[in-house]
């Protein structure tokens, strides 16, 4: 599933307060580094899938050159499975960034103490349409 004119929110357990860029802990960069790094350097530059695959690629090592020759195999191996939206990410769980998909369903993230976060998440007539990201943990 892709969203189109929607602001996905913080977390409302999120254990920050303003948004932490995510670092890897070993040599192997992990999900949410990748994720913030393509959306870092290119802001709604992606669509959700093409996030998606591009971060799998990158997380697995796949070479450009296994991508040139088998890139619509390789990508149609991947979407055979489902695969979590980005509200499942730990970038609006855990480290603090807001996710916009614009009118086209291009994405960029925003820190939870930035004027643009306010601006996304205020609710009005003409603004995205909110929703939260999941949980870390079940309410009580």
């Amino acid at each position: 599933m892709s969203y189109v004119d929607t602001f996905i929110l913080v977390a409302e357990d999120c254990p920050v307060r303003a948004g932490v860029v995510p670092t890897a802990r070993a040599e192997a960069k992990i999900v949410p580094v990748l994720q913030y790094e393509l959306l870092t350097r290119h802001p709604y530059g992606f669509m959700q899938d093409d996030l998606l695959f591009a971060v799998h690629v990158r997380h697995k090592g796949i070479p450009d050159d296994a991508l040139a020759a088998e890139g619509e195999a390789i990508r149609a191996a991947f979407f055979a499975k489902p695969h979590p939206c980005l509200r499942a990410s730990p970038l609006p769980k855990r480290y603090g960034w807001g996710v916009h998909y614009d009118a086209h369903g291009r994405i960029a993230l925003y820190a939870v103490d930035s004027g643009d976060y306010r601006r996304l998440s205020r609710g009005g007539a003409g603004d995205p349409a909110l929703i939260r990201v999941m949980r870390n943990r079940r309410g009580r």
